[in-house]
């Protein structure tokens, strides 16, 4: 982790000492995320993202693009039968930081790759269960379930409507097991597909 977070430092410094042009602004957008690994019968869920980036131009076709986020993902798992409904709901709050690489194939539109390191803020278990019209519900914080950083890679793609409006899309692969299960072979990765709104200033 050491020499891929000195790698990134590397790659910025480089970046800024040979920038043509470098941009700052500020994104939102819808996270559709999910876990994978050692679990079952699970579903996406709705979430957000939002925070800043500065897109450092290298030339009129290649660019890098830190950004630094907040990060709303999890998954649940839904069940239910005659006179019985229950959702478990995850859901787990991250510090994002992406460093894309921009090519532009075109003068407005980009494609974009790069690895991103996620910092967990929080972790709720929320449990809601209904039998015979009665109703029991939990909020449990789980953090010690899961590992504090998380690591993966985005591929996406960009579209600028003008010089300060812009839209994207990506996904993020999880590539670190985030349980923390210690002495157990369990596995869970993060996996989220973004559509974001741009703003550079």
């Amino acid at each position: 982790m050491k020499k891929i977070m000195l790698t990134a430092a590397a790659v910025l410094a480089f970046a800024f000492s040979n920038a043509q042009e470098t941009k700052f602004g500020v994104k939102a957008g819808l996270n559709i995320s999910n876990i994978g690994g050692d679990v079952e019968d699970n579903s996406a869920i709705v979430g957000f993202h939002v925070g800043g980036f500065a897109e450092i131009k290298l030339s009129e076709k290649f660019a890098i693009q830190p950004e630094l986020l907040f990060s709303t993902q999890g998954s649940k798992i839904e069940d239910s039968g005659e006179n019985f409904s229950a959702e478990d709901k995850l859901n787990l709050s991250y510090i994002n930081v992406p460093i894309m690489a921009k090519f532009y194939v075109a003068p407005k539109f980009s494609l974009e790759a790069g690895p991103q390191i996620g910092f967990l803020v929080s972790a709720k278990d929320k449990y809601k269960e209904t039998f015979d019209g009665e109703t029991i519900s939990s909020n449990e914080d789980v953090k010690d379930n899961f590992k504090s950083i998380d690591f993966g890679v985005n591929l996406g793609a960009g579209f600028d409507f003008t010089e300060n409006l812009s839209a994207g899309v990506r996904y993020n692969i999880g590539l670190s097991n985030i349980a923390e299960a210690e002495g157990e072979d369990f596995k869970l990765n993060n996996s989220v597909f973004s559509l974001s709104v741009g703003y550079k200033f």
